[in-house]
């Protein structure tokens, strides 16, 4: 199997164990499961097939994602409650998700346009989406809203990916460095706490404060 079929494969299966992981943290039943897990596995990939016309998207020319999707709902929802922390295995699972999709991401953009910046923003959009709607539909903290690094170790991913391709790198070469670059920001991100200079520190004023 090429290495990015199984990036892509890995990426869908991960992100669908992390919105399931969500459903269990909020005691949902299993169309709830299969729900989230779904929208996660797929939601990144879909966005960045319709960004780039690449319609039907993935899922619907290839259904056997949504069976993974599916797999892993039932997987999860009988074994979640074996976990000591949900929260903890939802986080690095997303890490492993968007440093699969990352690559895979970048790939796909590059292979539809030859643009590097194209595909510096498909990996990013491919490796966050899922989880930022997986947040927002289980009524979780957002990923985004985290003070760690997360965005940019996708931008990381999707770069070293892109550079060592244009280098020449073969791609399984390539695809390891970039998934591993993604994971390692992604991952020291998680244990030291790594963050990004933020804007103005204020807090921003109530909008009936300025009316």
């Amino acid at each position: 199997m090429p290495i990015l079929e199984i990036l892509d494969y890995a990426g869908v299966a991960v992100f669908a164990a992390t919105g399931a992981l969500s459903a269990s943290r909020k005691q949902l039943d299993i169309i709830g499961y299969l729900f989230l897990a779904s929208v996660t596995g797929i939601g990144g990939g879909t966005l960045r097939d319709v960004i780039l016309g690449a319609t039907p998207v993935f899922w619907v020319t290839n259904p056997i994602y949504l069976v993974v999707c599916a797999a892993v709902s039932f997987l999860v929802f009988f074994s979640a409650h074996l976990m000591e922390s949900r929260y903890r295995y939802l986080l690095w699972l997303d890490a492993i998700g968007l440093s699969s999709y990352s690559v895979m991401g970048a790939a796909k953009g590059l292979a539809a346009t030859g643009s590097p910046i194209v595909a510096l923003v498909t990996g990013m959009l491919t490796a966050t989406f899922g989880g930022i709607l997986r947040d927002l539909l289980a009524g979780e903290p957002s990923v985004l809203r985290r003070p760690e690094i997360y965005v940019t170790a996708a931008l990381a991913g999707a770069a070293v990916f892109t550079a060592a391709d244009w280098l020449g790198a073969p791609l399984v070469v390539a695809s390891t460095l970039g998934v591993a670059t993604a994971f390692a920001v992604r991952g020291g991100a998680l244990i030291y706490g790594w963050t990004l200079p933020t804007g103005d520190p204020r807090p921003g004023r109530n909008p009936d404060d300025v009316m």
